[in-house]
């Protein structure tokens, strides 16, 4: 895995800056005001953008987002890196659905869990109804929900196949789903794996992404998908008309092909 590295005390430089602003800006989670959706909002979306400045993280939205009409969406992306959540909380600020194994995470962890996301188990299926429940709540309530429906983190150049489960949420509430494409690139411009999080721990994705000079993340926003738009459409539906998209965006400059059997199921 060749790329070009930043200096080692760069590299500590910005983990230092990086450890002192999650633990100060996360504190304003625990204020009154934070439970105003809008003020939540702007701190997420705040925080998120000074996050990814540190890391010399630079976002470039392609097709910028459609307004909807509605309060709130349930957002889905394809999952590359832990850096895709501040890079769609940056954009679109979202209380997220998360593996539980994240609430242990040190920094990360803690910022989530003040964000307000949701930690689920995702070996349990008796799990799906009650977190459908309340994802439908909050949209309700007008937060923005994120999840990635492909349930584990990709290479960054591919596509995992999209669960169906968690799109029943839109339905219950009839609220926009918003499909976000999420490419990542290096300081040369290239596609990169490099920051993936689906081969190494939390420690190791963190050095390898503080190494890297420089990171591009290319965000394309799809049409949102109104279920009461499509009458009749199910969850099943509802996830190819979300995954359709992102894969055409995904695979555009890949370096991989789509597997030429690659086709919609009724995949839970």
């Amino acid at each position: 895995m060749s790329y070009e590295k930043t200096p080692l005390l760069q590299r500590f430089g910005r983990l230092w800056r990086l450890s002192k602003l999650i633990l100060v800006q996360s504190r304003r989670f625990t204020r009154p005001e934070s439970a105003v959706i809008s003020t939540r909002n702007h701190i997420i979306s705040s925080m998120s953008c000074e996050i990814l400045n540190v890391m010399n993280v630079r976002l470039e939205v392609l097709t910028p987002k459609n307004g909807t009409g509605h309060n709130s969406m349930l957002v889905v992306s394809n999952h590359v890196s832990w850096l895709d959540v501040f890079a769609i909380s940056a954009l679109c600020p979202s209380s997220f659905i998360a593996m539980k194994e994240m609430q242990s995470w040190p920094l990360l962890g803690k910022i989530a869990t003040n964000a307000g996301t949701v930690f689920i188990d995702r070996k349990n299926r008796k799990n799906i109804n009650p977190i459908n429940k309340a994802i439908s709540a909050s949209l309700e309530e007008g937060h923005n929900v994120c999840f990635f429906p492909e349930s584990a983190t990709s290479s960054g150049i591919g596509l995992l196949p999209f669960k169906a489960a968690l799109f029943e949420s839109a339905i219950q509430a009839d609220a926009p789903i918003q499909p976000i494409a999420l490419r990542y690139y290096d300081s040369t411009g290239s596609r990169t794996t490099v920051p993936s999080f689906s081969d190494v721990n939390l420690i190791r994705s963190l050095w390898r992404i503080l190494s890297m000079k420089e990171i591009t993340v290319v965000v394309d926003f799809a049409a949102p998908v109104v279920p009461s738009e499509h009458p009749g459409k199910d969850r099943f539906a509802l996830k190819d008309m979300a995954e359709t998209p992102i894969r055409e965006k995904v695979y555009e400059d890949s370096p991989e092909q789509p597997p030429e059997d690659a086709v919609f199921s009724k995949v839970p």
